[in-house]
Formats: C-alpha cells, sequence, structure tokens
C-alpha cells in the first residue's frame, strides 16, 4: 500500500487489528508451555501472533479464524518465515476441521468472550471435542476489562500507535462500560496523513461476562474435565487475564 493509494476495507482490518493486538506477547510463554512440539488449533489466530510464534518453535499449528483477510496476511508471514501454518476460515461456534485432530486447543486473549453467550460457548466446546485427541486440552484467555479502569489505573490507557505507508493510526481506549451479560470497550480510532487530514471513528468491542471457573463447569457439564487455571500476569500496559483449563 503506498503513501498515495487509500487502504481497502481488508487492508484497514489488517492494519487495525495488528495496531490493537499484535504487539501483545505477554501470553505466548504460556502457550509455547501447553502446545509444547504438539498438535494445536489457535482459535482467533488473526494476522499469527500466536500461531507463528509456535509453529517456529516445533509445533505443528492450524490458524482459525472468521476473517479471511487476517488469515492472508498470516500466509504472507508464514511464508516469510519459511513456515507451514494451514488456515481454516470459519466461526469458532461451528468449525469442522473435516479429519483433523489436535492435542490443544488454544483460545487466546478475549476472543471466547466474542462468542455471544452460554449456547454459543457450548456450541464453540462440541466443536472442540469433535477435533481433540483423546487427553486433548482447550486453553481459554478470559480477561477482565474492568481491570483497565479501576481504581488503582488512575490514568487511561496508552494508545496504541503505528505508521503504515506514511498515515500515523491512532487506537485510544476510552471506556469500559458494564452491562447485565456483557462488557463494552470504547475506543476511538484516528488518522492522520501526510497532507495533515485527520479521520476519527468509533470502535466498540463488546465481551461476555464469564469467569473461569463458570467456562470450566460449563465444560464439566459437557464431558470435560476441569483442571486448575492459569494466570497471564498484568502488565502497566495490559490487563491479566486467567486461563480456563478443560480436558476431553
Amino acid at each position: 500500500m503506498s503513501s498515495t493509494t487509500a487502504p481497502t476495507p481488508d487492508e484497514l482490518l489488517v492494519i487495525w487489528h495488528e495496531i490493537e493486538c499484535g504487539s501483545y506477547d505477554v501470553d505466548l510463554s504460556l502457550w509455547q508451555e501447553l502446545a509444547g512440539r504438539g498438535t494445536v488449533l489457535d482459535v482467533g489466530a488473526g494476522t499469527g501472533r500466536v500461531a507463528l510464534h509456535l509453529a517456529a518453535r516445533g509445533a505443528q499449528v492450524t490458524a482459525l479464524d472468521l476473517h479471511e483477510p487476517l488469515l492472508a496476511e498470516l500466509r504472507r508471514r508464514a511464508r516469510g518465515l519459511d513456515l507451514v501454518v494451514p488456515t481454516l476460515a470459519a466461526d469458532a461456534r461451528t468449525f469442522d476441521a473435516g479429519e483433523a485432530r489436535f492435542d490443544t486447543i488454544l483460545i487466546p486473549m478475549q476472543t471466547l468472550q466474542l462468542l455471544g453467550g452460554e449456547s454459543a460457548r457450548a456450541a464453540f466446546l462440541a466443536a472442540a471435542r469433535r477435533h481433540l485427541n483423546p487427553g486433548g486440552i482447550v486453553a481459554a484467555a478470559l480477561a477482565d476489562a474492568l481491570e483497565a479502569f479501576d481504581e488503582d489505573h488512575s490514568e487511561p490507557p496508552l494508545p496504541d500507535m503505528r505508521e503504515v505507508g506514511g498515515v500515523v493510526y491512532c487506537s485510544r481506549p476510552v471506556a469500559v462500560r458494564e452491562h447485565e451479560r456483557t462488557v463494552s470497550i470504547e475506543r476511538i480510532r484516528e488518522t492522520v496523513d501526510t497532507a495533515g487530514r485527520r479521520t476519527v471513528s468509533g470502535d466498540i468491542l463488546h465481551l461476555d461476562r464469564v469467569t473461569a471457573a463458570q467456562f470450566t463447569a460449563e465444560g464439566a457439564a459437557l464431558g470435560f474435565t476441569a483442571l486448575p487455571p492459569r494466570q497471564i500476569p498484568q502488565t502497566d500496559e495490559y490487563v491479566g487475564s486467567s486461563v480456563a483449563m478443560l480436558r476431553a
């Protein structure tokens, strides 16, 4: 993309995904530990933040995401790294990977909280169970977005920024709002090009309110074995997460 060409909607999807998600790395050591060198399904893989990290370290990773443009960027990066990472564009609630079976199914960041409630999580778990090897695990990160705006954080989170093709992109979280069953994260997305032209738009992400204990209980009711949760630590830039663990 040149500085004189406006990005396409697909390119914008990749750009904003990278700005808002691509630099997060606090969780990678845990996913690497859980994946080992086995077969892995990365759910909500995006442009390959987790999948490429694991594949480079010997895991056999398949990347699943709802958005094909993100997977296309993942494949481009994999080729540049001389890695083989099969991709599957599918809804996590209804995915079908054919005869593929996995030792580990990972759901990083808040992907599980985007599915749309308990029935949607049950549909995902049914699909996951069909594709797990005996004794395989499901590991899902669940973040508490409200930590970013609690009494221990007197300043709002720093904006995520990046320059692409001569345009500065800035994504700034401005509010987290509680609802009965969801939490919404509100962001302001701004761009400024070399001519000083500025755009401003809003973006709202709705996350299901679900705890690790709740999700493991849901899994146990469907025949999984609940395992003790793991933790991803909080940093100055990112909230912490609990990782719900289930064994098939």
